[in-house]
């Protein structure tokens, strides 16, 4: 099991902190679970038992030691109860937030910031392949002409689309030494549709734009308010 986790030593993570983790994750994995990344938090002073983060490809996992690291508390968030995740670069690390579809808002603030973008990467990779699971076509069977009397099984080739489009950073309004990332979450196109003709994850998406916007500044509080009231009246 060791051996399994020492990749995740590549980014300055703390050997204690990592080696208490892993030592408990071995009955904490369902079946089918692997482990994507763990990022270890490094605040200014000295943290003798720093909290830390697992993605895995099935969910995330908050771990926070306590009891003077006797003891660990664990807190699971599936994938598909997350409905978007941030990465704010500070000047002393970077904080890494995340949404769920219940509007409660879970963060992790003193994450370096290499360890913070990978985190930011992967949670990204996962809420893609959640929204855009890649599909294998079943074999087909080809009949050949009379001339060439063969059958030949063909294998159509799924072609997965290369995510590329990496979230830009935000320049602050004020001065300040912040970058943030945008949210991760994709948006569907709805085009030039009434609410009432969208689907309910169309809806959903919309509501979540129009949460960044608020989040940004960009529209009051009382305009989300009437556009969620308007979104969740056809949900």
């Amino acid at each position: 099991m060791k051996e399994q986790f020492k990749k995740f030593l590549n980014e300055e993570q703390d050997p204690k902190a990592i080696e208490k983790i892993t030592s408990k994750l071995n009955d904490l994995l369902m079946k089918g679970e692997e482990v994507g990344y763990i990022a270890v938090q490094k605040k200014p002073a000295i943290t003798v038992f720093p909290d830390s983060i697992v993605l895995t490809n099935k969910r995330i996992i908050i771990c926070k030691p306590k009891n003077l690291g006797l003891s660990m508390d664990f807190t699971d968030y599936t994938w598909d109860d997350i409905a978007g995740a941030f990465v704010k670069e500070n000047i002393l690390g970077s904080e890494f937030s995340f949404n769920t579809n219940t509007d409660l808002s879970i963060s992790i603030d003193y994450i370096p910031k290499i360890q913070a973008r990978k985190i930011y990467t992967y949670a990204k990779e996962q809420l893609d392949l959640l929204k855009n699971p890649v599909v294998i076509s079943a074999p087909t069977i080809e009949t050949a002409s009379s001339a060439e009397p063969e059958i030949e099984d063909t294998i159509e080739e799924v072609e997965t689309e290369e995510v590329t489009n990496y979230a830009e950073i935000m320049p602050a309004t004020t001065p300040s030494y912040t970058e943030t990332y945008e949210p991760i979450q994709p948006q569907a196109p709805t085009g030039d549709r009434k609410l009432s003709e969208l689907s309910k994850e169309e809806l959903f998406d919309k509501l979540q734009n129009y949460k960044k916007l608020l989040d940004n500044g960009l529209i009051m509080q009382g305009e989300y308010d009437a556009f969620k009231k308007e979104i969740l009246s056809y949900m």
